[in-house]
């Protein structure tokens, strides 16, 4: 197996395969080391899912790759388990994936993939890399022969349309929020910040702007396309749409069923968290108790319809509000794009297999239950397959880009793999039953648990 990219997913899959002995596997990664969203680890901001949603546990809780075992590692764990922190730090997950890739011997960090070709002689992809050097050049090419490919990579930073001109020309300060960390003494020295996006990175950006702005002196707007900054859904039964049982039955639905259900969830995944609500309310509070406003504009609803440059260092916006249908131009110094991100194409790596690809209708590459793209039968039938890790939202559902479905995802994909139950997977994982047509629960039998107590365990 070969997998191309390595992020959490792919890092998730090669921890889970690295117990496999019969499974010979190597991930290529063009970035010199692993990092996970850089310039979004502000202080303080933690990851939107418990912790037990690692790399593994959801799938072997006994693994050597467990979060756990890597608070264990570093001696940790008593002042973990006196913190009493379900949902950890943003940066602290980074370092935890850190610790697992740089104790992976099955990871080349370092390596372009430029294509994967099928090659009909031998039944085999054959995976053509460039391997880089610390500058990031080209130094040396390289290929690799391999039956099972895991495309794993990833999403990047989306910029819209009418702002890709501003974001590309250089001293302009306009940066996505992919960058933020590393533009961000240079966007507080800007006499006044427009963050754009209403979603959780935007909320967080100008959170932390305001907070190293001096009270009077803000100078901040936040806007953003959805009628208000919305808190994400995070009830428990709402949750239930991050599990295997909603991801089948998604993916069983009609293709115009599904794309009407991925707009009208955002919710589950693009609100904010509510405490981040909170503390940008209580920010905002602190600075009335002498009598005064914050010079902070929020407002939901607006979009930019275009941008450009105001004489030599302003930037102009030329927003519409939705509900109201009004126009107006807007001034600014620096922006900030929360935009969110968008999955990498596909095509580029696969251009060689675009023959054997099947298609939905909107032109996207079908994918199946077992995270399969679907291929000819040509190739299929010699037991070979390429598989995806986050590029199937319009398939699998919101679910897709989810880090609490990363164990199980990875262990569906070797199952599949190895044609074995490596990893056993829960047959009933909510207590919603999603459609009319589902199999009565799973209950395990009590017999097993007897026998446990009995051994003394």
């Amino acid at each position: 197996m070969v997998g191309i990219g390595i992020g959490p997913f792919n890092l998730s899959l090669a921890a889970l395969a690295q117990p496999l002995t019969g499974l010979r596997t190597a991930f290529y990664e063009r970035r010199p080391r692993f990092h996970w969203h850089p310039g979004l680890l502000l202080d303080g901001a933690r990851v939107q899912v418990p912790f037990l949603a690692d790399l593994v546990t959801l799938a072997d809780p006994a693994s050597d790759w467990s979060f756990l075992n890597y608070l264990r590692a570093r001696d940790r764990l008593f002042p973990f388990y006196f913190a009493e922190r379900f949902h950890i730090q943003r940066a602290e997950y980074d370092a935890y994936c850190r610790w697992v890739s740089e104790n992976l011997p099955a990871l080349h960090y370092g390596h372009q993939v430029d294509a994967v070709r099928w090659d009909p002689e031998h039944h085999v992809f054959e995976v053509v890399f460039t391997q880089l050097d610390a500058d990031g050049e080209a130094q040396a090419l390289g290929r690799v022969h391999t039956r099972n490919v895991v495309l794993g990579i990833g999403t990047e930073p989306h910029v819209p349309a009418p702002l890709r001109p501003l974001a590309d020309a250089p001293g302009v300060p306009v940066v996505h929020a992919a960058d933020y960390l590393e533009h961000r003494d240079t966007l507080l020295a800007a006499g006044h910040i427009t963050v754009v996006g209403s979603g959780q990175s935007g909320a967080e950006v100008f959170l932390d702007l305001l907070r190293h702005r001096p009270a009077g002196g803000e100078r901040l707007r936040w806007i953003g396309r959805t009628e208000a900054f919305a808190p994400m859904e995070y009830s428990k039964l709402g949750l239930e749409h991050f599990t295997p049982d909603y991801t089948r039955y998604f993916h069983a639905l009609d293709e115009p069923v599904r794309d009407r259900l991925v707009a009208a969830q955002w919710q589950l995944h693009k609100g904010i968290d509510a405490d981040t609500l909170a503390a940008i309310h209580d920010e905002l509070y602190r600075r009335t108790l002498d009598g005064g406003w914050p010079d902070a504009v929020l407002t939901p609803g607006v979009r930019v319809r275009t941008a450009g440059r105001l004489a030599t260092s302003q930037i102009e916006l030329h927003v519409e509000h939705v509900q109201q249908g009004a126009r107006t131009h807007l001034t600014t110094d620096a922006v900030v794009l929360a935009t969110g991100y968008r999955e990498r194409p596909l095509a580029p790596l696969l251009a060689a297999l675009e023959p054997h690809l099947h298609r939905d209708g909107k032109e996207r590459p079908r994918v199946d239950e077992q995270f399969r793209l679907a291929l000819d039968a040509s190739i299929t039938a010699t037991g070979c397959h390429i598989h995806v890790q986050n590029a199937e939202r319009h398939t699998h559902g919101v679910g897709a880009p989810d880090l609490g479905l990363a164990a199980w995802r990875s262990a569906t994909i070797l199952n599949s793999i190895t044609g074995t139950q490596a990893y056993p997977l829960p047959a009933r994982t909510a207590f919603t039953t999603f459609g009319l047509e589902q199999k009565q629960p799973q209950i395990p039998p009590t017999r097993q648990l007897k026998a446990l107590l009995v051994d003394g365990i």
